[in-house]
């Protein structure tokens, strides 16, 4: 769906009126695209004394082809490693580093800062890396023309396990994700497997994922098909024909059964077990809106979104888990949304089942480590789909320019950030909740 603001904002007309009048501009977002370097533009790399990750991020970033110096005009990147802070006195360090060259972060660059878990540390350690997100949030909603920044907490231990989360973050894939927190642990090392080839880290692996015909979906299984998988394109057999349209795009297969029967877990299982010896990543996508204030709301409706959304995932995983479907190193990745963190009027059952959605991942990533698996979810803002398009203008528009991007974001944003969970390279990633919304000013 086009935005049409943005649009016009870019016209001769636009460029005149929109400044003049104090009106948003969001900036048009750098995505990835295959042989394009990640950053456009060098990385300046900092550390505060005593910080246990500056050399590994250097040499991190060197082997992504991101090329690190101390003088540029303007900067693709400025990464900071704040893990030496151990006192609140020594936030300066935040302040001595970024002030001289945060106006030179580039057109959709990156600012990103790498901290140690506050849960993992206490006295005055705890407190001045709880405080590193208010600075990178603020930070976030500071930056113009395009340019994102995010929080990664490392784990004493896991520095190793970092790369795939610094070359998401710091790359054209993370476009849409602004203002994030993101935990890297120590659980899953013994599973971590770099891939041989980063442009096809998934070779080998076999995705399923629900949902699958149409929009988020749809380049869902783009993104991972892209990426090496084979992907099992699922979806209800009302929406065969597009779903036979997707499978045979990106040479998967397509399933078309509805998740929601008594009979489909185990279905699923012996389909998955019998064409593919098993599934390595799980995407719960599929999703139904049926929205109505409380006082509206039939019994049939809360039933059904919560059904699809929160009840027949759980089902799923139970079946492939008991089962040994999904295979040591599994991923499972659930699909949430900002709506599920905020609440939205007229979306008690859609909301109820997307914060279960967060429940599930929070109660499921000890589980899944046991056997060197991951479980985390995406949480999308307003992304732009037939589902947002049927929206009133009105709330669309708030919907669009209620961020710190000041638009909405593309179906594939969603799906790159799937695909970084599922990257073999990503098992020390459990257990969270990232949202893909341009920092959103609703919710948390």
């Amino acid at each position: 769906m086009a935005d049409r603001y943005q649009q016009f904002a870019k016209t001769h007309l636009g460029r005149f009126l929109v400044p003049r009048l104090g009106l948003p501009n969001p900036a048009t977002l750098r995505r990835h695209r295959p042989g394009e370097p990640p950053l456009d533009g060098p990385a300046l790399v900092g550390s505060a004394p005593g910080g246990r990750l500056e050399k590994l991020l250097r040499d991190k970033l060197a082997e992504a082809g991101i090329e690190v110096t101390g003088d540029a005009v303007t900067y693709g990147a400025l990464v900071f490693d704040a893990t030496g802070i151990t006192d609140p006195k020594q936030l300066r360090e935040l302040h001595l580093f970024f002030h001289p060259v945060i106006r030179k972060v580039g057109s959709c660059g990156r600012v990103l800062v790498l901290g140690t878990p506050p849960e993992l540390v206490q006295g005055r350690e705890r407190i001045a890396q709880r405080a590193l997100e208010g600075f990178v949030r603020s930070v976030g909603k500071e930056l113009r023309r395009g340019a994102t920044a995010g929080l990664v907490h490392v784990a004493a231990g896991a520095e190793e396990a970092i790369e795939s989360t610094v070359r998401f973050l710091l790359s054209a894939k993370s476009a849409f994700v602004d203002g994030q927190v993101i935990r890297v642990g120590t659980q899953g090392l013994p599973a971590i497997h770099p891939p041989g080839n980063w442009d096809k880290p998934l070779d080998g692996k076999v995705a399923l994922v629900t949902g699958a015909s149409r929009g988020i979906g749809a380049a869902i299984a783009e993104v991972l098909a892209r990426d090496g998988a084979r992907v099992v394109a699922l979806d209800i057999p009302a929406q065969g024909a597009e779903l036979s349209e997707v499978a045979n795009r990106i040479g998967g297969s397509a399933l078309q059964l509805d998740i929601t029967t008594a009979e489909a877990p185990g279905r699923l299982a012996e389909y998955l077990e019998q064409r593919h010896e098993g599934v390595d990543i799980v995407v719960h996508n599929a999703g139904i809106t049926r929205d109505k204030t409380l006082g509206n709301l039939t019994e049939a409706g809360w039933d059904a979104v919560l059904r699809v959304n929160l009840v027949a995932p759980l089902a799923i995983n139970d079946k492939l888990l008991a089962g040994g479907v999904l295979r040591p190193n599994g991923r499972i990745v659930g699909v949430s949304s900002i709506a599920g963190i905020a609440g939205n009027v007229g979306q008690t059952n859609y909301a109820a089942s997307k914060a279960g959605v967060i429940g599930m991942v929070q109660e499921g990533a000890a589980v899944l480590a046991d056997n060197g698996g991951t479980i985390n979810a995406v949480a999308p803002g307003f992304i732009e789909t037939k589902m947002t398009a049927q929206v009133p203008l009105f709330i669309r528009e708030v919907g669009r320019r209620l961020s710190s991007l000041g638009q909405g974001g593309l179906p594939v944003d969603v799906a790159e950030t799937v695909a970084w969970f599922a990257n073999p390279a990503s098992g020390a990633v459990n257990g969270n909740v990232v949202r893909v919304c341009g920092q959103s000013l609703l919710g948390a």
